[in-house]
């Protein structure tokens, strides 16, 4: 997984019922655009994030 700053990260809800997170890289923190990404929610919390399968970085268009 490669990412760039400005990037979206989309974490898919595990269960039926649990909603999408989505938010927007700050940082990246891995060599050459690997994680860890210091990520901001919609709902205005950061957090430090090493994705898992559940998650797709959207890039922003060039």
């Amino acid at each position: 997984m490669r990412a760039a700053v400005g990037d979206r990260l989309h974490i898919h809800g595990r269960n039926v019922g649990n909603a999408d997170h989505l938010g927007q890289i700050l940082e990246v923190r891995g060599a050459d655009g690997a994680p860890p990404y210091l990520v901001k929610f919609n709902d205005g919390h950061e957090s430090l994030i090493v994705p898992g399968p559940d998650c797709v970085v959207e890039h922003e268009p060039q």
